[in-house]
């Protein structure tokens, strides 16, 4: 049973930092591209950053710089490094796996994913 469990979540003020932890279970973790998306209230999902397999990593242009994805083989897990936060990235955080090896952009189309987590809420107060 595959399982994708988001924590680090939280209320933050503008400016400031946060880092989301994603832990994988059920897959190969190591082969897999893993994905951080977003939603916000009457939005729809969107792309935030990837790291493929290799290491090699894509971000959506309204993060590069603030944001920052890595991974850790060997604790199958994946993190997003949030910082300089904005309102704006008021959002549900979900992680995302997906086995094939694609281009990198391809990695921020939603639909090539196969497993997601449940979420977890980033607030972030003006």
């Amino acid at each position: 049973q595959v399982q994708l469990v988001e924590s680090g979540g939280g209320l933050v003020q503008a400016g400031g930092s946060l880092r989301l932890t994603c832990a994988a279970s059920g897959i190969t973790f190591s082969t897999y591209a893993m994905g951080w998306f977003r939603q916000a209230p009457g939005k729809e999902r969107e792309f935030v950053a990837a790291i493929a397999w290799s290491g090699s990593t894509y971000y959506q242009d309204s993060v590069k710089g603030r944001f920052t994805i890595s991974r850790d083989n060997a604790q199958n897990t994946v993190y997003l490094q949030m910082s300089s936060l904005k309102p704006e990235d008021t959002a549900v955080y979900y992680c995302a796996a997906e086995a094939t090896v694609r281009p990198l952009r391809q990695l921020a189309l939603a639909y090539n994913y196969d497993y997601w987590g449940q979420g977890t809420q980033v607030t972030v107060s003006s």
